[in-house]
């Protein structure tokens, strides 16, 4: 099995590496991630002007990493298009993350992470997304890093049917158990701080905190995080809401 790993925060961040320390004893791993942080760019894929990819050479031999200045879509649309041409090297599954910080919820369509699982379901390659509720860099995988392959394993047997991905959020600290769940309703608030530069203009930094809008439903993903489970989403490209239809 050829298993490609991505992830929005870059190469080299700590939830990469335990992704591909914990997909190596499934498949034969490869590599292509953004050569630095792509947080918050969902699906955008570089349009206008060119990317670039290259090798990075690893003292471990089983892996193969590239690195490219494109987004995490981009890194998809590189591997099935550039690296992986051909049935030999076809992808059979892709995982993206360990993401640090939630999916969960509203921040799903702003994530890189879950972006790059999307564009796996629309070529109807298998793709699950990983990400933990916490933001910070050293983030602790401990209690997650042994689901990230369980899961993995558990989700490959039962089939992953063609057209849809999984994302997976844990919580922080020791973990209850597993719950499938929906999307939480949700939204951010006072989303942009302003600020006065040096040369006189305003500017506008991203912040604000996100709102849980069903607080009491107990099937969403917000719900089993906020309670120490991990959840698990499928999710699908097709944004056709049928309910108006």
């Amino acid at each position: 099995m050829n298993i490609l790993i991505t992830n929005d925060d870059g190469w080299g961040a700590p939830g990469i590496m335990a992704l591909v320390e914990a997909m190596k004893p499934i498949g034969k791993v490869y590599v292509l991630a953004p050569d630095s942080a792509r947080s918050g760019f969902s699906n955008a894929v570089t349009a206008t002007t060119h990317v670039t990819l290259r090798r990075v050479e690893q003292a471990d031999k089983s892996i193969e990493v590239y690195v490219t200045s494109g987004t995490p879509s981009d890194c998809v649309k590189l591997a099935i298009n550039v690296l992986f041409r051909g049935d030999e090297k076809a992808i059979d599954l892709l995982v993206s993350g360990v993401n640090h910080g939630s999916n969960a919820a509203i921040n799903s369509i702003y994530s890189g992470t879950i972006g790059a699982c999307l564009v796996a379901a629309e070529h109807r390659i298998p793709a699950i997304g990983f990400s933990i509720y916490d933001n910070s860099h050293e983030a602790d995988l401990q209690y997650f890093r042994p689901y990230l392959g369980q899961l993995t394993r558990h989700l490959l047997d039962e089939g992953i049917r063609p057209g849809i991905c999984y994302n997976i959020n844990a919580p922080t600290g020791q973990i209850k158990g597993i719950r499938w769940t929906r999307q939480c309703k949700s939204h951010w608030e006072k989303e942009m701080k302003e600020t006065l530069l040096e040369n006189g203009e305003r500017g506008y930094l991203l912040s604000g905190y996100m709102v849980n809008d069903e607080p009491e439903a107990t099937d969403t993903d917000e719900w089993a995080l906020s309670h120490g489970y991990i959840s698990i989403q499928p999710c699908s490209p097709d944004m056709t809401y049928y309910a108006a239809l």
